[in-house]
């Protein structure tokens, strides 16, 4: 004889049935969570390490992404002042022909003036460019006393910006051109008049002028190394984070084709406890039959 009893206190086939669809719908909401959210890790219930190591990546990415756009605002400032030394620099190349052309012996007293009124508006132009050098009211060339001072801008003896989630720094040092517009002003000042042999001396291998251009020239190396130094930390810091994107992925993400093979599966199998928890709870009620 079987050893089960039919009963109408005591259901065993319901309480499997129950318990099958319990875990059925457990499995399927999370199914559903990973499907609707993309992740098969969504808190730390689901995998505790996993989700550990899974936070501590984001607030890397986090950490990297805010390095970036503090380079990026770098780069904007570094970008303007290499445009006005550059613009600075080819301007004393013109300088730099008034200059010879006033060195010379032959020119008659009208001609000098025209030169010497050249030079004074190039200087003009020279002045212009480097108190014009701001970015977002920062600015790292000029002066903070004096009067070659930067236009609505507050001239900055140094700025140091992050460059990795670590909090690692870099510095970048601000250059005063005072000394170099004062040289050009001092050379400006009786240009007019003064001997061609004066003007010479302006023009050789120690000369005022000849000195003012090493100096910009200088410059320009410094914050043109910068600029590169800038433009391969932002680089490095992207890669870095593509690679942490990636393997996060392969740490939390859903596999979307796998996921809905399991939730079609997992629909099915509701279905069918469903039907068979029906069929449980309709068998108390058949034994009513075997009694007349």
């Amino acid at each position: 004889m079987s050893g089960v009893i039919s009963s109408v206190i005591t259901n065993s086939a319901a309480m499997v049935a129950v318990e099958s669809l319990n875990s059925i719908n457990t499995a399927l909401q999370t199914t559903q969570t990973a499907v609707s959210t993309g992740y098969s890790v969504n808190q730390a219930s689901d995998n505790g390490a996993a989700y550990a190591v899974a936070q501590s990546i984001r607030t890397n990415i986090s950490g990297l992404t805010a390095a970036n756009q503090q380079l990026g605002d770098t780069q904007g400032l570094l970008a303007t002042t290499n445009t006005a030394l550059t613009q600075v620099s080819d301007l004393m190349q013109s300088m730099d022909q008034t200059l010879v052309n006033l060195s010379s012996g032959t020119l008659s007293s009208s001609q000098r003036t025209q030169y010497a009124a050249q030079f004074s508006s190039q200087l003009s132009n020279i002045k212009s460019f480097i108190t014009g050098a701001s970015y977002n009211g920062t600015a790292l060339i000029g002066s903070s006393t004096g009067t070659l001072t930067p236009t609505s801008a507050t001239f900055k003896t140094g700025i140091t910006v992050s460059i990795d989630a670590s909090g690692s720094t870099l510095g970048i040092a601000a250059t005063s051109l005072t000394a170099v517009y004062t040289a050009m002003s001092t050379i400006n000042t009786g240009l007019a008049s003064a001997a061609s042999s004066t003007v010479g001396k302006f023009l050789s291998a120690t000369g005022g002028f000849t000195t003012a251009v090493a100096s910009v020239g200088g410059y320009m190396n410094t914050y043109g190394n910068l600029t590169n130094q800038i433009n391969s930390q932002i680089t490095y810091n992207q890669n870095k984070m593509d690679a942490l994107s990636n393997g996060l992925g392969a740490l939390v993400d859903a596999n979307m084709a796998a996921e809905s093979a399991t939730l079609q599966s997992l629909q099915i199998q509701q279905q069918l406890a469903t039907s068979s928890l029906s069929i449980a709870d309709q068998s108390p009620s058949l034994l009513t039959k075997l009694f007349p």
